[in-house]
């Protein structure tokens, strides 16, 4: 599952506690989930502890864990 997907079904607020707990902004969050920009390593097994494995490190970053 990727990011846009996870949050496809977006409660209000959701965004910005993922990014909050994530230590980012919400704009940079918002580049994640648009594919604009990668996160790293460290920050992609974050998300992937955030969204219980919804969202794999491996799809965030498939050129390391691919």
């Amino acid at each position: 599952m990727t990011l846009k997907e996870y949050f496809d079904s977006d409660v209000r607020g959701a965004k910005s506690e993922m990014a909050e707990y994530l230590g980012i902004t919400t704009t940079w969050l918002a580049l994640l989930i648009a594919m604009r920009r990668q996160a790293s390593p460290a920050l992609a097994r974050k998300i992937e502890a955030a969204t219980s494995g919804l969202v794999t490190k491996e799809e965030l970053r498939p050129d390391l864990w691919g």
